[in-house]
This record gives C-alpha cells, structure tokens and sequence, in this order.
C-alpha cells in the first residue's frame, strides 16, 4: 500500500484487515493507483441461483467514508430483482441504513448474504422482480442461466 500516507487511518486500518484476513467466498483488493477504489470478487453462494459463479465488482470510497457509504456495483451482469442492468444494488446499508459503524467487509457480506436471498419486494429491477413473483422457479432458472453464460 504505497500511497497510503493520504489516505485516512480507518481506510488503511480496513484495507490491511482484509488483505489479512478475506471474508470466505469475497476477494478485495486495492487499485495500486486509487486506494480509494477496489477490485472486488464475489463467489455465487452455495444453494443459490449464483453458485458456481464469480462477480465482478467495484467499489468506490468516497471523500466523506466512513460518515457516507461506499458506492458498489456489479460489473458481471446478473439477474436479480434487486440489481439493475447497470450493476446497481438495492441494499439499504448503501442507502439509507448506513452507519460509519459498518466496514467494507460487512457491505461485502450484505452483497453476498443478497445474492442468497433476493428479495423481489423491494427491487431495483422490476421487470425482474415481477418475473420472481409471478413465476419464481422459471426466475430462478433465468438466473442460473444468467450465471452460466457471464459468470
């Protein structure tokens, strides 16, 4: 971590923590050039329509973290009802919920707890999430197909 020196003691405390210390299942890793900005790589979970699976997705620091949440995205397509075709997440620690108690590692764990548990009650893409509702298994087999061919 080369140009940590700029970088506030609590982004450089939680980035050698999960260089440390990897959630199960969820690569992090800072750009050499932004260590505001991460690479991260998400596994589908076990017994989900993602499993098998590897996510791509970026996360972002902003200039006021911890007191605003981190700005994550998809960057492999996926077929969920609570991420948009741009790779957006509906989760509301990344809204509205969040609390500079939360770390990167708990948003890391909210994503990969989401892909477990869509939630088409609350969605983001409705096209999708009216596809969960009206007929989950062929929702699920959407995903899983989804998973195969970009993930």
């Amino acid at each position: 971590m080369s140009n940590a020196a700029n970088l506030p003691r609590r982004i450089v405390k939680e980035t050698q923590r999960l260089l440390a210390e990897p959630v199960p299942g969820i690569s992090a890793t800072p750009y050499e050039d932004n260590l505001r900005y991460f690479q991260v790589v998400i596994a589908g979970p076990q017994s989900s329509p993602y499993e098998n699976g590897i996510f791509k997705l970026e996360l972002f620091l902003p200039a006021d973290y911890p007191m605003a949440p981190p700005k994550v995205r998809f960057l492999t397509r996926i077929y969920h009802p609570n991420i948009d075709k741009l790779g957006r997440i509906c989760l509301d620690i990344l809204k509205d919920k969040w609390s500079p108690a939360l770390q990167i590692r708990t948003v890391l764990l909210s994503i990969q707890a989401l892909l477990s548990a869509p939630n088409p009650d609350d969605p983001l893409a409705n096209d999708v999430a009216d596809h969960w509702k009206t007929d989950e298994p062929a929702a699920l087999r959407t995903a899983m197909e989804w998973t195969r061919r970009f993930a």
